[in-house]
């Protein structure tokens, strides 16, 4: 009866072969950085959030209505439950006649207003144009040839230029409003007026064309599953047909 073969023992990883302690600490070290760096930053923005919500809508809130006031410890995101709730009843009654004609009435307000009046119309407009579902504002990313020839810049688009401007514009070709985004942060940068013919629209998201500018290229997008199936698909070999018998 033969003995049966020798086990080798499980080898070590091989980024660990040859590695001296002091570099698999440095190793490890790093490893729990990458690891807990994320979850600490995420949640402290987290954190951060909750409290500046709480603090802006605790003080609106009568003290025997809070829960403070009855638990021997003060309770965390209080106030950003009722700024939900509060946010989401305002938008019921604006969807109706009544909270329609309220709201009227308080820009009409506004409207007589010399200073208020420009302000309150041009934060309107932003937020009408950012949050509304219908809205096409920078719903697409793509490359423009910039700031010289043969170098080519992530650029987010927006909605095409009206008819004031675009009247304006040279020659009749369809413009496009784009906005270059500055590295890491992307809410600086240069909006501008390119031709269609010169901007590459590219087939990912906007998140993923954010997180590629703020990286500085280190976090490349990932293919969708349709791109993957259709890779796939291209690569399988033709089904042969039986022939006829």
């Amino acid at each position: 009866m033969t003995s049966p073969a020798p086990v080798d023992p499980v080898p070590s990883p091989p980024s660990e072969i040859g590695l001296t302690a002091g570099q698999r600490i440095r190793t490890y070290f790093l490893t729990g950085i990458v690891v807990a760096g994320p979850l600490a930053i995420t949640a402290y923005i987290t954190w951060w959030f909750i409290n500046l919500v709480d603090g802006w809508v605790k003080p609106l809130v009568p003290a025997s209505y809070r829960p403070d006031a009855y638990l021997p410890f003060d309770l965390p995101g209080f106030g950003l439950v009722v700024a939900f709730l509060g946010l989401t009843l305002l938008g019921f009654l604006t969807a109706n006649l009544v909270g329609r004609s309220m709201l009227d009435l308080g820009e009409t307000v506004l409207g007589r207003m010399p200073v208020v009046r420009g302000l309150y119309k041009s934060v309107k407009q932003i937020f009408q144009t950012v949050f509304s579902e219908s809205g096409s504002s920078f719903r697409t990313v793509g490359l423009v040839e910039f700031p010289a020839k043969g170098m080519w810049s992530i650029v987010f688009i927006s909605t095409p230029p009206g008819p004031t401007i675009g009247g304006s514009l040279p020659g009749r070709d369809e413009y496009l409003s784009c906005f270059l985004p500055c590295t890491p942060n992307p809410t600086t940068g240069f909006f501008f007026y390119l031709p269609k013919q010169d901007v590459i629209e590219l087939s990912i998201s906007v998140d993923e064309g954010a997180k590629l500018v703020m990286s500085a290229g280190l976090i490349q997008p990932e293919l969708r599953q349709a791109e993957l199936a259709a890779m796939a698909e291209k690569a399988r070999p033709p089904v042969k047909e039986p022939a006829d018998a």
